[in-house]
């Protein structure tokens, strides 16, 4: 993996996946032991959007490694509000850091920004396309919690506009899973997504209500209604609030169910929840940090 662009979850085999996800367990069980693999790397974080999980998590992850992170700020204080194009922000970041981390608001434009640059760039989401890195913290996730074997996970919500969405059920084909997705029918999986999936022999079923799959899922995973992406904020608002879930939604699940939401959330999961064993989507959020450790000791060159 050392000096690859992770630009997509369609990328990753399933022994990339493996090897990251196995570095991470190593990174989580002794983080000492990886605390000067990289010491003075610099980690160039070009955000064009707001971030906190996955912004700190990169930051924590690079100066637990021994690195550092040298940070564009926000597009208002930056060059980028001059009218500097993403290209010419790249090459110029390029030049101060061992390696990007680039999250966008266009879809596609990961993949265009890591043709004009030498250094490792690493996807932190690309508008409604995908956020490799949040599907390896999932999968890292849904490994410890409920395994990969004969698992069966319900995906709820946003499958239009959700890019956590595309990312996790491309990985999730390298393994034996079938995948159920929740939605309205105005925010259903794109085309593009479902067509992928068949071509990769995935066993996925499109349901629009919880109730009729929830007692067989391993893994139930949340997003939210995501009123940025919506060109309309009236189609919002006709669906924003319908797909929630509380305690008495789970009264029918399995007593191992994992939940699951890679956050922020709004209302889709009722905060009652939290104290519950259900809950596992602070310690997703946690689990970003060696997860992103592991990637980027393997993107820099760590040992093997």
């Amino acid at each position: 993996m050392r000096h690859d662009h992770i630009i997509s979850a369609k990328q990753l085999s399933r022994a990339d996946i493996e090897a990251v996800l196995d570095r991470a367990a190593e990174a989580a069980a002794d983080p000492e032991s990886f605390a000067d693999r990289h010491e003075n790397a610099l980690l160039g974080l070009c955000f064009f959007e707001p971030s906190t999980r996955t912004k700190m998590s990169f930051t924590a992850a690079a100066k637990r490694l021994g690195g550092d992170v040298v940070d564009m700020g926000t597009v208002e204080s930056s060059s980028v509000k001059k009218g500097e194009s993403l290209a010419d922000t790249v090459r110029v970041v390029e030049g101060y850091a061992d390696a990007l981390v680039l999250r966008h608001p266009s879809e596609g434009s990961a993949q265009m920004a890591s043709e004009f640059v030498d250094v490792p760039l690493i996807n932190a989401g690309d508008g409604a396309g995908q956020h490799p890195t949040q599907t390896l913290l999932d999968l890292y996730t849904i490994r410890e919690s409920a395994g990969f074997d004969d698992l069966t996970i319900g995906i709820m919500g946003d499958l239009k506009y959700g890019r956590t969405v595309h990312s996790l059920a491309h990985a999730l084909t390298n393994f034996d899973a079938d995948q159920h997705f929740i939605s309205p029918e105005s925010l259903k999986l794109p085309r593009s997504v479902r067509y992928d999936l068949h071509e990769e022999g995935a066993s996925i079923r499109e349901h629009t209500e919880l109730d009729p799959v929830l007692s067989e899922l391993d893994v139930l995973y949340v997003t939210r209604i995501q009123a940025e992406r919506f060109p309309d904020e009236s189609e919002y608002r006709a669906i924003a609030g319908e797909y929630q879930i509380d305690t008495e939604t789970l009264e029918a699940a399995r007593d191992d169910l994992t939940v699951m939401h890679p956050l922020p959330r709004v209302d889709e999961i009722a905060h009652e929840i939290d104290d519950t064993d259900y809950a596992h989507y602070f310690q997703q959020a946690h689990n970003g940090v060696p997860v992103r450790m592991a990637l980027l000791d393997l993107v820099l060159g760590g040992e093997q």
